[in-house]
């Protein structure tokens, strides 16, 4: 089986300057400075094959984004490998940016001032893709989104489940071989929600990309994802199936005691939120 995302010891350590209390410390600081190192991601070795989806799972913190954003170039990792398509992902190089695309839950990649079809436009300017190519694609992904009304609409004006799906629709664009989605429902209605979903799995079912998807919503892993990737506090301490995941934790609990998937992952999430 060949592996579109390859990672072995991936570790991500942030520093940050830790600032004394009043003036005059503050000008010592200029010359003595103390620093606090957090270890965000730590030796995550990982291989994920193509077209499947992976439900990244972990409490704030645990490091989802960060691996996110080391496998997308956004972030360099301080040791460790990690390969994506064949891309070392810390180059950026052209060839590899137009075979991915990561959308962040909570911030815009669209210009908030236009319509989401002037912004799809200078999209696919700079994908160098083809107009017409282009705004078909956008009709048939807002079709299938059932948002085609809000097109032309200034984005500031749309809803929050309508600028997601827009955002959707701009990540998917250029058709990306690989897509990271970090808390694409966030904040989201039911029926946004659903809508998202039900477009997700219509679409790998068409196009097969691989993608990482991110949530606390534990129906979107529930019902998108083919393999569970568990990590906390940077570690990945779990990578298979959900339904192994699920008998695996009902064999370590008592004989009279079942639970399902999401029950698991409320108290995986409750005790890393204590630890933390």
């Amino acid at each position: 089986m060949s592996f579109v995302i390859e990672t072995k010891d991936l570790t991500r350590v942030y520093q940050t300057y830790q600032k004394p209390e009043g003036i005059l410390n503050s000008l010592k600081g200029f010359f003595h400075r103390k620093y606090n190192y957090k270890i965000a991601l730590d030796k995550a070795t990982l291989k994920i094959g193509s077209g499947q989806i992976i439900g990244l799972v972990g409490a704030n913190g645990a490091g989802k984004t960060t691996l996110l954003k080391i496998l997308s170039g956004l972030v360099t990792p301080s040791s460790g490998t990690a390969s994506v398509l064949g891309f070392k992902p810390s180059e950026r190089k052209n060839e590899f940016l137009r075979q991915i695309s990561i959308l962040l839950g909570q911030k815009n990649q669209l210009w908030w001032d236009i319509s989401p079809m002037d912004s799809f436009a200078l999209l696919a300017r700079i994908y160098d893709l083809n107009p017409d190519a282009a705004r078909k694609r956008v009709h048939d992904l807002a079709e299938m989104l059932k948002c085609s009304h809000v097109l032309q609409t200034q984005l500031r004006r749309l809803s929050l489940g309508e600028r997601m799906k827009m955002e959707i629709i701009g990540a998917l664009l250029h058709e990306p071989k690989i897509l990271f989605l970090d808390e694409p429902t966030i904040g989201l209605d039911i029926v946004a929600q659903e809508t998202i979903r039900e477009f997700l799995a219509q679409y790998v079912k068409e196009k097969s990309p691989t993608i990482i998807l991110t949530s606390h919503y534990m129906d979107d892993i529930a019902k998108l994802a083919d393999t569970l990737l568990l990590i906390s506090k940077g570690h990945i301490v779990y990578q298979g199936t959900l339904k192994e995941f699920v008998a695996k934790a009902n064999t370590e609990m008592a004989e009279n005691e079942e639970v399902n998937f999401e029950e698991v992952i409320r108290r995986f999430l409750e005790t890393e939120s204590r630890l933390c």
